[in-house]
């Protein structure tokens, strides 16, 4: 049974920079693409970044620039750094994780960012 757990979300002043961690267990985590999601009462849930297998990036535009995913496979970790944030990024962030093998699709169980002064 796969597991993903969530740490570091919090509260951040505007401008302010947060590190989301992600522990994966139960999965081929080297095999996993990873992501991180986020989602604000009333949305739909947004894809934030996503790191690949292989260790291709992507990001949503709202976040390029300002934003880092990154994995450690030694510690079955993927992170997300997150600089000059803003109000607008205040949402409970999810990470993800797809097995590329079977496309098996799993979901942690978010941690809460709030950007506030």
């Amino acid at each position: 049974q796969v597991q993903l757990v969530e740490s570091g979300g919090g509260l951040v002043q505007p401008g302010g920079s947060l590190r989301l961690s992600c522990v994966a267990s139960g999965t081929i985590f080297s095999i996993n693409d990873m992501s991180w999601y986020r989602q604000v009462p009333g949305k739909e849930r947004e894809l934030v970044a996503t790191i690949t297998y292989t260790g291709t990036t992507n990001y949503a535009a709202s976040v390029k620039g300002r934003f880092t995913i990154s994995r450690d496979n030694a510690k079955n970790t993927v992170f997300l750094q997150m600089h000059s944030l803003k109000p607008e990024d205040t949402a409970v962030y999810y990470c993800n994780s797809l097995y590329v093998l079977t496309k098996q699709n799993d979901w942690g169980q978010g941690t809460q960012v709030t950007v506030s002064s």
